[in-house]
Parts: C-alpha cells; structure tokens; sequence
C-alpha cells in the first residue's frame, strides 16, 4: 500500500475516533443534541452543553495529545537504547512521578478531593518534581556512563527504587491515602479539565516539537555512536535531549492522566510494522498519529455503555500493547529493527 494512502487512513482514523470520543460516553446523548452543543446551537448552562464541552471534548484532547506524546516518548528511548523493549517506564520517569504523587497523596491528608483546587495543583506539582528528580539522575549518570545499556540499567533501577518508597509510604499510611493513590494508578484521561487544558497542550506541544527536531541526530544514532561522531553529531548531548524531551512529555502525562501503560512500548513497533522501516523521518509523524489512535480507541474502550460507568484505562491499555509486545518478541529474528 502507498504510504500517501497509509496516512491518509491515518488522519481519517484519527479524525473518526477524536469525533467518536465526542458522540459517546457514559451518559446517554443524542448525535443531534452533541451537534447542536459543537455548532453553537445549545444553551451553555444546559446538562448536555456541560457534558459535551467541559468532560467529553476535553478528554478526547487529552487523550490525542497524551498518546502522541507517550508513543514518542517510546520511539525515541527505544531509538536511543537501541532496545525494543525500552519504554518511559523503563527509565523510572513514571515511578518518581508516582513517588511525587505519593507524597502528596499519602501524607498530605490523604484524599486529594477534600483538599479542592489545592490537592489537585499538589498532585500535578509532585508528580513534575518527582519525575524530574528521577531525569536529574539519569543525566547525570549519563555523564559518567557512555553504555546505553547500562544507562538503561541504571533507570530501571532507580525506578525499583522509587517503587520500593513508595511501597513503604502506602504500609504506613491511612487507608483514605491509599484509595486515592490507586485510583491515580489506574490512569484517566478525564482528570484534564477545560480549565487546566491549556497548560497540558503547551508542555505536550514543546516536547513533540523538540522530537521532530531529532529525527536527523536519531537516525545518525541508528548507524552507532562512532558513525554519528563522524556525522557531526554530539552523541552525549543528543542523549540528554532525548531523556529531557522524553522525561518531560512522560512527566506531564503522568502528572495529569496517571501512569499510563503498554503504549509508548507497543505504539513505536506497530509504526515500525506498518512502514517496514527504521527512518525517523516516517517514523515519528506516523508514531505520533498512532499514538492518538490507539489512546483514543482506549479511551472510547473504557465507557461501559451497558452500565454507564467507567472502566479504569490501565485495564484497556495492556490489551492492545501486549499482543503487540509478544507478537514482536515471537518475531524478532524475522523482524529488522535499528538498521
């Protein structure tokens, strides 16, 4: 198939499923009474203007925007570690944002709901400083370790590390803590509101600007780092920029959505498949725009219709990744990957 029809389905795939987020949800809407909210024709202070534009909209851009940046996010360490098995998790980002989230969750109060405006700001801040305590860590590491592959041995055990912590702050907390932090840990795409959205979209923006800004650095990398030297490329400073473009497009998406899984690991390979190629100028278009799919496929996933109520997304997310994830492992001597 023509890669021009390739993306063409794509963007449709998108454009169909970001629609469908809006037409669907737990609460039962008529498709006309949804277009009358889109096109102006609804009252602002009616239940279906409410439902429509201050839950449903934003969290369909929440979850385009969030899965684009966590598919990347995989690309690029996947790239940089020259391993298909790396994914923001891998490096401990994710745990020092739940480290974060724990501390606030756990020993402020416990339930962030009873502390309002305050314990959700508190809950978006510790997760940022968490996450950037860990990415400190790594690039400091990465100064001192030229192996990629010890550099990703060292995120993985920092990231047990964080998990261990946090661990002992859930044993020795009050229960009402521990209730809010597993409910944080299943991951949502609706804790982003038409309030804070604007702050998600700037961070998440900057951070897939500055990976397209890589794709010739990445694919200098794919040839070894002794070849990219030759190329002109600065192998140690391109290594902190991918784990300070990755640390900050995961940091924020578990900040504000919880850690999300399976996507930033299975998304990467799915563009690899698709285009039977390892080029990053194909590669990163084509993984952003997957990761919007398939977020938003998971984000449709979770509304029982039956029910009306809510299923946890880290519950959809590992059934999609993880057939993926054995599919490419099964495969591995059949498929090239980093050439």
């Amino acid at each position: 198939m023509n890669n021009v029809i390739k993306y063409i389905l794509l963007f449709g795939g998108v454009v169909v499923l970001f629609l469908a987020n809006i037409f669907f949800g737990s609460v039962d809407i008529s498709i006309s009474d949804t277009l009358n909210v889109l096109l102006g024709n609804s009252d602002a202070d009616s239940p279906v203007y409410i439902i429509i534009m201050s839950s449903r909209l934003p969290q369909a851009i929440t979850a385009l925007f969030a899965g684009a940046a966590l598919a990347i996010s995989g690309l690029m360490l996947q790239s940089l570690f020259n391993n298909p098995l790396a994914a923001p998790s891998i490096l401990g980002i994710s745990s020092g944002s739940g480290l974060g989230v724990a501390v606030v969750m756990l020993f402020m109060s416990g339930s962030v709901a009873s502390m309002g405006l305050f314990g959700y700001f508190a809950v978006v801040v510790g997760a940022m400083i968490g996450a950037m305590v860990v990415l400190a860590i790594l690039i400091l590491f990465s100064m001192k370790i030229k192996s990629n592959t010890m550099l990703l041995v060292v995120g993985i055990m920092v990231g047990y590390v964080a998990t261990s912590l946090i661990t002992l702050m859930s044993y020795f907390s009050q229960s009402e803590g521990v209730i809010s932090y597993v409910q944080w840990g299943m991951g949502d795409f609706s804790s982003v509101n038409s309030d804070n959205l604007i702050y998600f979209l700037v961070f998440i923006i900057l951070g897939l600007l500055c990976s397209i800004l890589l794709i010739k650095p990445m694919n200098a990398l794919l040839l070894g780092e002794r070849y990219a030297k030759n190329l002109g490329v600065n192998v140690n400073r391109t290594r902190i920029v991918v784990l300070l473009t990755t640390g900050l497009l995961t940091a924020i998406v578990t900040a504000f959505c919880g850690p999300i899984a399976f996507i930033g690991l299975s998304v990467p390979h799915i563009a690899r498949l698709m285009f039977a190629t390892s080029n990053h100028k194909t590669l990163i278009p084509t993984t952003i725009i997957l990761g919007s799919i398939i977020a938003l496929v998971c984000n449709l996933l979770t509304v029982s219709f039956s029910s009306g109520t809510v299923i946890p997304l880290n519950a959809i997310t590992p059934l999609m990744g993880a057939p993926v994830i054995i599919y490419i492992i099964v495969n591995k001597k059949k498929i090239a990957y980093f050439n």
